[in-house]
């Protein structure tokens, strides 16, 4: 409206004319002022007036007030009531967190508004010294005019910081009680509520607890190191990991016999196979194992439990325990005494040996076991928990044999060949595919395999087609050599999804289809396209990259974190070969789509039916549109005669071989 500040009158007004509306006096009466400048008069009777009447008055200065009329109007403590604003609407969001405590309770359940120290600033005018300037003095006084030097002021607008307090609302984080177990994320939603992201074998319940079970019938004995290198700290780890991986794992009806041993210089069996029949009473003969100290005797203990740590529990004594029978060894100090005479001692017992340890004891872990893929090494000890869901598969396979059994599957593997590898790397890749393709059962029915290799350009060293056995498909892994110029992973996964994942080049219908791309990352900026293209064709790209990357373009490519392996050097990719191959088995156990990718050759379009699927063919014939129509044949649409389809099945898949393999002719 313009016009001069008046504050003080505004106050006579609001004691003389009162609330207009007020409702009755139990009601909390609020003032609020709010101003930009200073009052032209007198404001601190008025105020004094109004605080007498039990109002309560927040003075709020916007940009540059009065510091110390505000804190005249203000109500006490004037902490509580003074605010500063740059605008308006800063001014109204400030007021809304501040009286909601003290007014109006308005913040949520379980928020409160909190004080902080904080700063405020106020534009003055003040007056400084400028100089001092020649000038007259002694005009009144006759003949006594002479010059001097005269100090000269100005005045000044100036920013002065004034320290004070400031309010916050503050609503506690339904995370910050970390709800989500066994290394699963909390992610808020709202004030109140929260859903976890698990860890694969996590998500039994909302929060992350383990679902897996141990399933399997095998005797199964714990071996915990208690001597002086793993320390208190270490052995109490050992028991917590203990006691949660079997309340996890071990049901009432689980087929599982489950013992524990521990040992330093000596070794004794506290928990027999067998002897506890809930997990209740096991978990109580666990608490009260002690830590020993002694020498680190791994080699004595490992002969030892081979001859003495399976005996037949008393209830059935007499009767030949057929069960396979697995130590797993939880040590974290490097043994004293030789471990290979004993570990190939207990080998030749018929016991399956599994080895967990931190990082630095692989190398050791690894004698004990033979075999890398036994072993579960650790980086930290919050790691160690999460290896759960790994020690139950390698706990589950002993008497199975690896890769997807008799589960139809079309793999691919894209090796990065390019000078970014370097030709040792190149190498262990190599090896890594090979080794891979002895888990699969290989021939038309069960499981076919394709190998590309890649630089600047993709190069098919075999289709899905091209080999029948597992000798063949080795001997030509030998065979493929290094091309090392530039990366491109785009081509490659472009190459794959026109010409190896296609009917043409073998791919089966109505079977699971898996791309392992082997990379060290470089190269990926021109993937994430043609991934997305291929799991859109229901083929599953499955990254494993070496060494240091860019984490999110990865993730782009592998649309998931479920399918993506990173590994810090190419040493360390065989430890991983079992996991890699367990994520592709459960891939191919899971339902196909018939028509992705599409069966039908030539612009065919594939309908599904319950079970089936039939091609559409426009100038083309034939169960998958793959001959052509000659000159005088009617074309024939839809390519099968009324009623008749593709059963998918895995003759009619050989079916559907040799009649592709004729018309080819």
């Amino acid at each position: 409206r313009g016009g001069s500040t008046e504050t003080g009158q505004a106050l006579k007004y609001i004691l003389h004319k009162g609330f207009p509306g007020g409702r009755n006096s139990s009601v909390p009466e609020v003032l609020i002022i709010i101003s930009d400048g200073k009052s032209q008069g007198s404001t601190a009777m008025p105020a004094m007036q109004v605080k007498e009447r039990h109002i309560t008055v927040f003075a709020v200065g916007i940009k540059f007030p009065r510091w110390e009329e505000l804190q005249v109007l203000a109500s006490e403590p004037p902490e509580r009531h003074l605010l500063f604003a740059g605008d308006a609407e800063d001014a109204a969001n400030g007021l809304y967190s501040t009286l909601s405590d003290p007014v109006c309770t308005a913040t949520a359940p379980g928020c409160k508004v909190e004080s902080h120290p904080c700063e405020r600033r106020t534009l003055e005018t003040v007056k400084e010294l400028a100089g001092s300037y020649v000038c007259w003095k002694g005009s009144k006084q006759p003949n006594a005019v002479q010059a001097s030097l005269c100090p000269f002021t100005r005045w000044k607008r100036v920013l002065i910081k004034h320290p004070s307090r400031c309010f916050r609302t503050v609503c506690p984080d339904p995370c910050d009680s970390q709800p989500c177990q066994n290394g699963g994320t909390c992610v808020p939603e709202g004030l109140d509520r929260y859903h976890c992201l698990c860890l694969l074998g996590y998500g039994g319940d909302i929060h992350c607890a383990a679902k897996l079970s141990l399933e399997c019938g095998v005797d199964l004995l714990f071996l915990m190191d208690s001597s002086a290198g793993v320390t208190l700290e270490g052995f109490l780890r050992f028991k917590a990991f203990l006691k949660r991986f079997l309340q996890a794992m071990v049901g009432q009806d689980s087929p599982v016999s489950v013992g524990v041993a521990q040992y330093d210089d000596n070794v004794k069996v506290p928990i027999e196979l067998g002897q506890h029949k809930d997990t209740l009473s096991l978990m109580r003969s666990i608490d009260a194992l002690n830590f020993s100290g002694g020498r680190t005797l791994t080699g004595r203990a490992l002969q030892y439990i081979a001859q003495h740590g399976f005996r037949s529990s008393p209830v059935f004594a007499g009767v030949q325990d057929d069960l396979p029978r697995v130590v797993v060894l939880l040590t974290d100090s490097k043994s004293q005494d030789s471990v290979a005479e004993a570990a190939k001692y207990v080998k030749d017992q018929n016991i399956f040996l599994i080895g967990i340890g931190s990082s630095f004891m692989r190398a050791e872990l690894t004698m004990v076991t033979g075999n890398p893929q036994q072993t579960i090494v650790y980086s930290d000890p919050q790691d160690l928990f999460n290896r759960m869901p790994e020690l139950q598969r390698k706990i589950c396979s002993v008497g199975n044999p690896e890769g997807c059994q008799a589960q139809s599957l079309d793999l691919a593997f894209a090796v990065d060949a390019s000078s970014g590898v370097g030709l040792e790397n190149f190498l262990r890749l190599r090896h890594f595919v090979r080794s891979s393709c002895l888990h699969f059962i290989i021939n038309r029915d069960v499981t076919q395999i394709a190998l590309v290799t890649y630089g600047s350009k993709a190069h098919t060293v075999f289709a899905l087609d091209t080999h029948t056995s597992s000798s063949a498909v080795l001997q030509a892994i030998d065979q493929v050599p290094f091309l090392g110029d530039s990366a491109s992973a785009g081509s490659a996964l472009l190459h794959v999804h026109r010409d190896v994942m296609t009917v043409q080049k073998g791919a089966r219908p109505g079977v699971n289809k898996v791309l392992v791309l082997l990379t060290n990352g470089g190269g990926m900026q021109d993937a994430a396209a043609p991934a997305q293209q291929l799991r859109h064709n229901g083929i599953l790209v499955f990254v494993v990259v070496i060494g240091d990357t860019d984490r999110d373009t990865l993730l782009r490519v592998a649309g998931s974190p479920s399918y993506l392996v990173h590994i810090s050097s190419y040493e360390d990719l065989q430890y991983y070969q079992g996991l890699i191959i367990e994520r592709i088995c459960e891939e191919a156990r899971s339902p196909v789509n018939l028509c992705k990718p599409n069966p039908c050759m030539n612009q065919g379009v594939c309908i599904l039916g319950p079970g089936s699927y039939r091609c559409q063919c426009h100038g083309w014939e034939g169960p998958h549109c793959e001959s052509r129509v000659l000159r005088g044949d009617s074309p024939r649409s839809p390519a099968l005669p009324p009623r008749s389809h593709v059963q998918w099945s895995p003759r009619g898949l050989q079916h559907l071989s040799r009649a592709l393999q004729h018309s080819k002719r």
